[in-house]
């Protein structure tokens, strides 16, 4: 999947609109397996659930305050799934 491809949330007021009917915190998406990556401080920082479910094993520490948008390869609009499902 390209980057092109890739769906990019929105930060507003501490959330994203995760699917069309539900938000989710934007701290959620650290351990969601659709996390790609975060844009904050005018770059985009790997996701930490990435570090954990690829060949990518470091990642920046993201500060979740700063986020400004998630880019998420979620194109079924699945939805939060947890990468402690996938490493378990």
């Amino acid at each position: 999947m390209s980057k092109r491809e890739l769906r990019v949330l929105r930060v507003a007021g501490g959330g994203v609109q995760c699917t069309p009917e539900k938000r989710e915190p934007v701290v959620r998406c650290r351990f969601c397996v659709h996390s790609v990556e975060f844009y904050a401080a005018g770059h985009w920082i790997a996701s930490p659930a990435r570090a954990f479910c690829t060949l990518q094993r470091a990642t920046d520490k993201v500060d979740l305050k700063l986020v400004e948008a998630v880019r998420c390869d979620d194109t079924r609009e699945e939805g939060f799934r947890s990468m402690m499902n996938v490493i378990t």
